[in-house]
């Protein structure tokens, strides 16, 4: 009979073509693990860096004790223009490595029967209706347009396309580049925004929709609040009330120099609808009408409100 402790000490057989693979060298060369390892550390370092704050208004600085971590995070980046964000902005080609998917906006069926053809070119998925795997969003003309489809696209940070980037696609019929046929301002913001992992439009806010709600339906208004990371609250806010006060979050998108950054609920009502609560500006809580809320998804800012 065999020896137990000769059996325990025997290697396994390992089969042809099954061999472990040993561990990737760790040279700083460029090349292997190392490589992957120093680049993901810069991402961080960079990202931290970029950070304005977290929803308690701290910055990334302010949560350390560490003086040698302190220093580094207050550091200028290298090659740092005046003229440019303090974020990293990523690649902006970098989600033209997954799959395309595409839908259209306020597009005229002769617009749409392109786009299908531009998809079926590409290998690329055309949708009906928006959901969160929707990458490009193809409007008609050269603006934003405040349907539920573009404003659902600008939250989620899709490339927002003229639909002239369809016809010069069909023409060389390869995808072209995106940046030339995007619509500026707010849907550029977002694109940015979702591209350095920064928290969504309505990050730290909270809104109760009060009155009745005709020219931009309260579903459509709900689904608008949850796209960009906000709240839905079921009961009117109490500015009097010392709980409601004493909430310690921030709106992370408010300009810092404003009293907006520390208002994190608002009462919102249609400015069409015959329901006009009384006027809240009070710490935490104030109130905004509706087409101050589609004016901060369309411009992907939390805009001043008038006092």
């Amino acid at each position: 009979m065999p020896d137990n402790r000769q059996r325990r000490n025997r290697q396994p057989r390992v089969r042809s073509g099954n061999e472990p693979r040993s561990a990737p060298a760790m040279e700083p060369d460029g090349r292997g693990a190392w490589a992957h390892s120093r680049a993901a550390l810069d991402r961080l370092e960079k990202l931290l860096r970029c950070s304005r704050c977290n929803i308690f208004g701290l910055r990334p600085v302010d949560c350390t004790d560490d003086e040698n971590m302190k220093s580094l995070l207050l550091l200028p980046e290298k090659n740092e223009s005046s003229t440019t964000s303090h974020c990293l902005v990523m690649n902006t080609g970098q989600r033209r490595d997954g799959p395309l998917v595409l839908i259209g906006s306020g597009l005229s069926s002769e617009q749409q029967k392109m786009l299908s053809e531009l998809a079926a070119i590409l290998k690329a998925k055309k949708c009906t209706e928006f959901d969160s795997t929707v990458t490009h969003v193809v409007v008609p003309g050269d603006a934003v347009q405040s349907t539920l489809k573009c404003m659902l696209g600008i939250l989620n940070g899709c490339w927002i396309l003229k639909f002239e980037w369809v016809k010069a696609c069909l023409r060389r019929k390869v995808c072209e580049q995106e940046e030339k046929y995007e619509i500026p301002e707010g849907p550029h913001r977002s694109r940015l925004n979702r591209e350095q992992l920064l928290p969504k439009l309505f990050d730290g806010c909270y809104f109760y929709l009060g009155g009745s709600f005709k020219h931009h339906p309260k579903d459509n208004l709900i689904k608008l609040v949850t796209a960009g990371g906000g709240q839905i609250l079921s009961r009117k806010p109490k500015p009097d009330s010392d709980v409601t006060q004493t909430i310690n979050t921030v709106a992370y998108h408010a300009r810092p120099d404003s009293d907006q950054r520390f208002c994190t609920q608002y009462i919102i009502y249609e400015d069409l609808s015959n329901y006009h609560p009384e006027r809240v500006r009070q710490g935490k809580v104030w109130k905004a009408p509706s087409s101050w809320f589609i004016d901060c998804v369309m411009s992907f800012e939390l805009l001043p409100l008038d006092s």
